[in-house]
């Protein structure tokens, strides 16, 4: 896409209220009863505290973090479907430890199996899915670890899509939140991370109760998407989100001590994100960014553009930002174009020239082409405006 600069608007934002930094003691605080900690802003990636985040650790069930990024990947690809229906295999029906009970030889949907895997951490429903992906739990396992590579997880390593102990597996408060970040990423996740408590009911008419092992879900304010841990040695681990106002943020926890240790040191995280931080909206999704936009051959004399997407940009509580807002259209543009094309995009720039957020620009309605009279008319009346 060639860039063309429209403008570039520079932007002074400031709070009312400033909230001092407390870093230091917050830190020392959370140490006790953890083994490594991460807290990450969602939309800019800043890192806002870590601890030990590099230490390699098996995190238990936070491995069907993967298993989920994975099973949205291929839905968005077009590979999956989720009203599709997945004929179980005797070893998924097997699996031990956490579970939703599936029959072997019996058909579910794929939405009904990643409830299961989000809501209850279903062992059965992330072999089910990890067998209809890649064809066998040995191909999916070699797809996790390419993902991971390729999402830039340098310390993890996969053996199962469980998360079951049995083989080298392990990875770090880092890796899970790089992992998490892109599960989040998938919108229909969502619909199943928010459930408290669900009766699934079989195809054969048995009920299973489902309660979501992420008790914040249900006890944070804002807490919508997380995923638990446990093995003996694991110990407890979360990776959770919550999100106020405009600003998301994740929060991971390994080798916790105890499973309340995990929901409160998670939930010391939350608070110290929401106390000194937050998101400044420059334009909001759906926003018209600009109105005079003219496009060639267009039959429109002006063109309104719009945000895909928020344009935020992330800072410290109390303190002064620049931001530098560049628009850029794609190279050619010319009518007709359909509403809602993506035409280009918004890129902020903080007051050291670093990219801090960026996203595509819209047309709001559609664009016609000018015909035979309509360029006449132009010409006519720019010889009118000259005389």
């Amino acid at each position: 896409m060639k860039k063309f600069l429209i403008f570039t608007l520079l932007l002074c934002l400031m709070t009312a209220f400033f909230v001092p930094f407390s870093g230091a003691a917050f830190a020392e605080s959370t140490v006790e009863g953890v083994k490594s900690y991460y807290l990450v802003d969602y939309d800019s990636g800043t890192v806002l505290s870590k601890y030990n985040e590099s230490e390699r650790r098996p995190i238990a069930s936070m491995v069907k973090i993967m298993t989920l990024c994975l099973t949205f990947k291929a839905i968005e690809e077009g590979k999956l479907d989720v009203n599709q229906k997945l004929l179980i295999s005797e070893t998924a029906s097997g699996m031990g430890g956490s579970q939703m009970f599936l029959d072997a030889n019996k058909e579910y949907a794929v939405k009904d199996l990643i409830k299961g895997v989000v809501v209850c951490s279903a062992n059965d429903a992330a072999v089910a899915l990890g067998e209809a992906i890649s064809g066998s739990i040995e191909g999916f396992v070699s797809d996790m670890n390419a993902y991971a590579k390729e999402l830039g997880m340098s310390d993890t390593l996969f053996c199962n899509t469980t998360g079951l102990p049995g083989g080298e597996q392990f990875s770090t408060a880092r890796d899970v939140s790089i992992m998490t970040r892109k599960l989040l990423s998938y919108k229909n996740y969502y619909e199943y991370s928010k459930i408290w408590i669900e009766d699934y009911i079989h195809p054969d008419g048995r009920k299973t109760e489902m309660v979501n092992t992420n008790k914040l879900i249900r006890f944070y304010q804002g807490c919508d998407a997380g995923k638990t841990g446990f093995t003996n040695d694991a110990m407890f681990c979360l990776s959770a989100s919550a999100m106020r106002k405009d600003m998301r943020v994740i929060a991971t926890v390994l080798g916790g001590a105890d499973s309340k240790t995990r929901f409160r040191k998670v939930s010391e995280l939350f608070n110290f994100a929401f106390a000194n931080y937050e998101q400044k909206v420059i334009f909001k999704a759906g926003e018209s960014i600009t109105h005079n936009l003219k496009i060639a051959k267009s039959k429109q004399t002006e063109v309104d553009v719009y945000s895909s997407g928020d344009l935020k940009i992330f800072s410290k509580k109390g303190e002064k930002v620049s931001a530098n807002v560049k628009i850029m259209l794609k190279d050619g543009l010319k009518a007709p174009l359909q509403a809602d094309t993506v035409i280009g995009k918004a890129e902020v720039y903080d007051a050291e020239g670093k990219l801090k957020a960026i996203t595509d620009l819209c047309l709001r309605h559609d664009v016609c082409k000018q015909n035979l009279f309509d360029a006449m008319r132009f010409v006519l009346k720019s010889w009118s405006l000259k005389k």
